[in-house]
């Protein structure tokens, strides 16, 4: 791909989650690229640390369903940096397939409570610093699943589902405060989590690539790119908005 320079985002401060890998790996990549100063989060210790010393990011490891972590974090920006300006929601998980009827509350309540109200959790404290110094931006990572049916990941669905619901209440409520949230919705993308699910058997790939007009998955550094541009000064009148990068899938 080629790089796209920001000229304005140099020295502001982003927050990442889901860091240490795919989406949200990339997505520190970029935003590290632009001059931003940084803060990931991630629970994989290991290789957040990794990435944090790599590009001098400051790293915070720990799960975004723990409401203490992510206060901390936040609180971290502030410490270190003075405030806090982007912010990528990019934890996540999908959850093993299964019917409804076959789904334990147990596997329920992991997806939602990583997907979405980890979500819940980190808006509703990036929110208070934003809300107070009347800028900011977010990006909720979503899916294509949160605008359509996706039989036997039903948790993944919903989960994805209820992202664009609050990052769509958040970009109201914030409408006239300065701080702008929206959501991307990438399609088929090749990232750790997918390649897991790979590994049921050749034939999901090839249904996979099936779906995709274009013929090919994504990349984690085109979604990056997606939400790097939204946090930009390029897209200050876009809120609440949902930008699908799924190489045409949704078209069908």
């Amino acid at each position: 791909m080629t790089a796209v320079h920001y000229e304005d985002m140099r020295n502001k401060v982003a927050l990442v989650t889901g860091a240490a890998s795919g989406i949200g790996e990339a997505c520190a990549r970029q935003f590290a690229a632009q001059g931003c100063r940084l803060l990931l989060m991630d629970r994989d210790e290991e290789r957040l640390h990794g990435l944090s010393q790599a590009l001098g990011a400051i790293a915070a490891p720990g799960s975004v369903t723990d409401e203490a972590t992510v206060s901390a974090a936040v609180d971290s920006c502030l410490r270190h940096f003075g405030g806090l300006d982007y912010a990528v929601n990019s934890a996540g998980v999908a959850g093993a397939p299964a019917a409804i009827a076959e789904t334990t509350l147990d596997a329920w309540q992991e997806v939602i409570n990583i997907n979405l109200t980890g979500v819940f959790l980190c808006l509703k404290h990036q929110l208070r610093v934003m809300q107070a110094a009347g800028s900011g931006a977010i990006v909720n990572i979503a899916s294509g699943a949160g605008v359509i049916a996706t039989p036997h990941l039903s948790p993944y669905c919903a989960s994805k589902h209820g992202v664009l619901g609050l990052t769509r209440t958040a970009a109201m409520e914030l409408a006239t405060g300065g701080v702008r949230i929206n959501a991307v919705l990438p399609g088929s993308t090749q990232t750790p989590m997918l390649e897991a699910s790979l590994q049921q058997g050749p034939q999901l790939e090839k249904m996979i690539l099936a779906s995709i007009p274009c013929g090919r998955m994504g990349s984690a550094e085109e979604i990056a790119a997606a939400a790097l541009w939204l946090c930009s000064s390029q897209a200050s009148y876009v809120n609440g908005h949902s930008l699908v990068v799924d190489g045409g899938t949704l078209c069908r």
